[in-house]
């Protein structure tokens, strides 16, 4: 109930704030949109991404006359959004004396490249067209390039149509690596290293600012920023300042001690350069990015719409409160996170008919949840008539229920029906190996884990453990791929207490000392035997469960549950 009333209230906060950013643009532009309710063009970008076409104060949408094909473009992002990191293709967001500035990632490496094509290869039957239409690689190229060149060939030439199609001329790049490697592989790079040169009718402008590994040292000093300067001389910085001699002849800035800047100062020149480039003469847009577009891009994306507008040159209708709005929400706000998770969770609400069904879909079951007995039996009675109305039947000899009181709490056994029926109350239950009980803590789930995985240990000893063909360096990679995974599983969804970790941590070691043939009476401490096997604590392995990032919440019980 409250996860769905949570969605909700984020459909209607996102949707009501989508509308503020369009009436806001609406005041001073003629605009199409582009589509993108469900994420099908990027996961990370708003539903309705603004097209400015041209600067218009006129109110009668009657009168507009769009001056793009909008279904060509469309066709343009498509065929171009593999091309850039995580599929944030270039977008224009701000039209100033009819140029547009953009915002992107960096360009995709090989890695997530075959991945994203071969996933559309697949899912499409083996029909992708996506690049069907893309301009053949000739005869005599195609004899000395080998297939990935081929592919970059086409998902880049399909990014860089879409920039010439923009009248983007100028690139400036934040990154202040030429290539982000993680784990050895090239996850993103800059245009100014594609080795086939496919960028060369560009400007590329190289300025490197330091992004998100920069935002602890910012933090720990109370987010001030005057007097902290980058640390340029770490091993991964490759990328240095680069820049045309025509766009610094007129600034007065030395650009040679940039290292030395402080981040305000270096932020200051850095803005002076982007207002300096699209104020030049010429009519050619400028394209801003970063890694993955979400930090560094945004704030210079902002910077550039706040400076602008204080020269009266673009949104001169808004008011100081109204753009602060426009660009915290729609260049932070909607081009963020909030999106991903937005097309990611609000259609997984379920609805049958015109009632929205206020249950929890786990696998191929389903549970109620509810904070009252009454309600909970509302809840069942809309259940079973939603069922009626497919031809469904409930098993009432499935289906059960658990109450789970308050700490102190007097139970009372719940009554809940189903058509006059009454559902089994339990006080235990157990779905895809976890124990859930009413006494709401997981004793009872830490003591099955150990009986489970004290089944699965003993199961092996004699084929592994006892087997003298086997080295222990095999039989302790058996043991942490079968037997610890065993002890931890659905651990990230525990709420631990200290006795639990030592009951765990306890059977941890004795299992080691067997393998180790390390006796009780040796006084062996167990930092030593963990040392010995290799192995980390179960205090660091919950740890490191509850902390990450891919920690899920736990696991939905196949009951009717308050």
């Amino acid at each position: 109930m409250k996860v769905f009333m949570k969605i909700l209230y984020m459909y209607f906060q996102v949707e009501r704030i989508e509308e503020r950013c369009l009436e806001l643009f609406d005041r001073d532009y003629k605009y199409s949109i582009i589509h993108n309710t469900n994420g099908e063009v990027c996961g990370h970008y708003p539903r309705k991404i603004v097209f400015l076409e041209y600067e218009s104060s006129d109110n009668n949408k009657e009168s507009f006359e769009s001056t793009v094909q909008i279904s060509k473009l469309q066709d343009l992002v498509n065929r171009s959004k593999m091309a850039r990191c995580r599929g944030r293709f270039v977008c224009p967001v701000i039209l100033y004396n009819g140029k547009h500035v953009c915002r992107s990632s960096t360009l995709a490496g090989w890695g997530e490249l075959y991945g994203r094509t071969g996933y559309n290869y697949i899912f499409s039957g083996g029909s992708d067209d996506t690049f069907g239409d893309a301009e053949e690689v000739p005869e005599d190229d195609c004899a000395v390039r080998n297939n990935d060149s081929q592919l970059f060939d086409k998902v880049r030439g399909s990014d860089i149509k879409l920039l010439k199609y923009l009248s983007v001329c100028y690139i400036c790049d934040l990154m202040v690596e030429n290539k982000k490697v993680k784990f050895g592989l090239n996850v993103t790079s800059s245009e100014k290293v594609d080795k086939a040169h496919r960028y060369a009718d560009f400007t590329l402008l190289s300025v490197p600012y330091p992004g998100c590994e920069f935002f602890r040292e910012y933090k720990d000093r109370d987010y001030t920023a005057e007097g902290l300067v980058f640390n340029w001389n770490q091993d991964y910085m490759d990328a240095p300042l680069t820049i045309p001699d025509f766009f610094t002849r007129n600034l007065n800035i030395n650009w040679s001690e940039y290292q030395s800047w402080d981040l305000v100062q270096q932020t200051q020149n850095y803005l002076k350069l982007l207002l300096h480039i699209i104020n030049s003469d010429d009519e050619n847009g400028l394209l801003v990015h970063c890694i993955s577009g979400w930090d560094r891009t945004p704030l210079f994306v902002s910077l550039l719409r706040l400076s602008l507008w204080a020269d009266r040159a673009i949104h001169a209708s808004l008011e100081p409160s109204e753009i602060l709005y426009l660009t915290i929400a729609y260049d932070w706000f909607l081009f963020g996170l909030v999106s991903f998770l937005f097309h990611l969770h609000i259609y997984a609400v379920t609805k049958i008919k015109e009632t929205v069904l206020r249950d929890l879909l786990f696998a191929d079951d389903c549970a109620l949840n509810a904070g009252s007995e009454q309600e909970m039996q509302a809840s069942t009675d809309k259940f079973t008539a939603a069922c009626d109305n497919f031809g469904l039947l409930i098993n009432t000899k499935k289906t059960e229920v658990m109450h789970q009181p308050a700490p102190k709490a007097q139970y009372q056994e719940p009554t809940i029906t189903v058509k006059g029926q009454k559902l089994q109350a339990v006080d235990l239950f157990t779905y895809l190996g976890s124990t859930f009980s009413r006494a709401v803590t997981i004793d009872i789930e830490v003591n099955c884990r150990i009986a489970k995985t004290s089944s699965t240990f003993g199961g092996l000893r004699t084929n592994v453990w006892d087997r003298r063909g086997i080295s222990l360096a095999t039989k302790l990679k058996v043991y942490r791929a079968v037997v610890l995974t065993t002890l931890m599983y659905a651990s990230e969804t525990w709420t631990v207490y200290r006795r639990h970790a030592r009951q765990l941590n306890h059977f941890h070691t004795t299992c080691l000392c067997r393998l180790l043939r390390i006796r009780w009476q040796d006084k062996v401490p167990d930092t030593e035997v963990l040392s010995r096997a290799g192995m980390p604590s179960v205090h660091t392995l919950l740890m490191k469960a509850q902390t990450s990032k891919d920690a899920r919440p736990p696991h939905t019980q196949t009951a009717l549950l308050w």
